[in-house]
């Protein structure tokens, strides 16, 4: 893929950027977009309740590995799918620890048991968007797949997971290393994986050969929405590339991604 845009095949409206941490500072390598649109970030919003849930372990108001969900599953088993959990409340609950499930319900679990009757966006507020400049976030009435902002905001985002932000170091490092690394799965829209590495928020690429690229070393780690928007870190190379989208996940990304993706880490770690 050779092209001097850096949006080449995504939906016409959508906005990206380019990240590296240089000497502990966050510089933006390039960016194409509307900065200050507002795009819905949909599962993106799951690596925003994550980095909240490290903050409460730190606080030690609830530690990852309390047991929370069903069959005594963690906090760390919600937060890395493996908590046996379906997609919502309605799906069948298979035994914990075995498999990787995907399951936006395992987070609310987690959201539910951290903000009681508090309203959960206000939470994030006060633990992780407000002290970071992200103040245009809002949400859908879920948190866990219904958060919205700007390009601008999820670059925060994108800088919090690349250096920890807010994070201490041990908590930070046990959030982006895989928890179960043994078990297999399934990543929506791409297909099952063995195994399919998988950590406290962030999906771990290892050796899965998909969204993330082969260029990407296997540490890299991320997530993706069905809006269409992706973040992906690469933590050897302190890089990352975010990217919003006009329209929803579909095959347009499928096809996209794998390709477009090593394209972005070649211009980043070029640069």
């Amino acid at each position: 893929m050779t092209t001097t845009s850096l949006l080449a095949g995504w939906p016409s409206g959508s906005a990206v950027s380019l990240l590296a941490l240089r000497d502990g500072s966050l510089e933006t390598v390039a960016s194409e977009g509307d900065r200050e649109r507002i795009y819905d970030w949909a599962s993106l919003s799951k690596l925003v309740v994550a980095v909240a849930v490290g903050i409460e372990h730190d606080w030690q108001y609830l530690k990852l590995d309390a047991p929370i969900g069903p069959a005594n599953s963690t906090v760390a088993d919600l937060l890395s799918h493996a908590s046996g959990v379906g997609i919502d409340a309605t799906a069948p609950l298979q035994p914990v620890g075995q498999r990787r499930i995907y399951s936006t319900y395992g987070y609310d679990l987690v959201v539910q048991r951290v903000v009681k009757d508090r309203p959960p966006l206000e939470w994030l507020k006060d633990r992780f968007l407000t002290p970071l400049g992200m103040n245009d976030v809002t949400d859908d009435g879920s948190v866990t797949a219904g958060l919205r902002g700007s390009l601008a905001s999820a670059e925060a985002l994108a800088a919090t997971w690349l250096r920890g932000d807010l994070l201490g170091p041990e908590t930070f490092a046990r959030m982006r290393t895989t928890h179960l690394p043994e078990l297999n799965g399934v990543v929506p829209g791409f297909g099952s994986f063995s195994p399919c590495p998988w950590a406290l928020g962030p999906e771990v690429k290892g050796t899965k050969d998909h969204w993330m690229g082969s260029e990407w070393p296997a540490t890299s780690y991320g997530h993706f929405g069905k809006s269409g928007s992706l973040l992906l870190i690469d933590p050897v190379a302190q890089v990352a590339v975010v990217a919003l989208s006009s329209e929803p996940f579909g095959q347009w990304a499928v096809d996209l991604w794998p390709t477009w993706t090593n394209e972005m880490h070649r211009r980043l770690v070029s640069n």
